[in-house]
């Protein structure tokens, strides 16, 4: 169990994010066009995994657009903008935004959450994901992870991104 804060009142996380150097868990979520992608999608490829409790939110959005801006210089690399979220508000968000190089993926009838640790399990954003970052090389391994300790913070960019380019 990870302990953050909402707004800095602590909340919990139901486990702890995946140990570097371990294989990534495996997930399925589903994207915009309402199709599925799994981990095993996207074998040989760098992938970040930007995670976070709703589009809907400021930082949420602003996480997404940065790493959205950073995306179209980095081969071979994906970048998933993983929620609860249904596809549509996903698809909405990033249609609006203009958004073409993350993708937006809804894990909302999967087990991501559990599998890796970042469900929320009390206060007002429970059932929720928490904020964090977390790479995979194209080995399938986790290099790199963040929880960030505060729902209302940005993550470390450039820390992430460092693991990828």
């Amino acid at each position: 169990m990870a302990t953050i804060t909402f707004k800095g009142t602590p909340i919990n996380t139901l486990g702890t994010l995946p140990e570097n150097i371990q294989p990534a868990p495996a997930f399925e979520g589903v994207l915009t066009d309402l199709s599925l992608l799994t981990l095993a999608d996207l074998k040989g490829k760098t992938i970040l995994l930007n995670i976070f409790p709703s589009i809907d939110t400021g930082i949420c959005a602003m996480s997404t657009q940065r790493f959205n801006q950073a995306a179209g210089a980095l081969k071979d690399t994906v970048i998933l903008c993983v929620s609860m979220d249904l596809p549509f508000a996903l698809n909405r968000f990033c249609n609006a935004e203009k958004l073409e190089t993350v993708k937006p993926l809804s894990v909302f009838r999967s087990s991501f959450g559990t599998d890796y640790g970042v469900t929320i399990t009390d206060g007002p954003l429970k059932g929720l994901l928490s904020r964090a970052v977390v790479v995979i090389n194209p080995e399938g391994n986790v290099v790199y992870t963040e929880q960030v300790p505060e729902i209302a913070q940005e993550p470390d960019y450039d820390a992430a991104l460092a693991f990828v380019s």
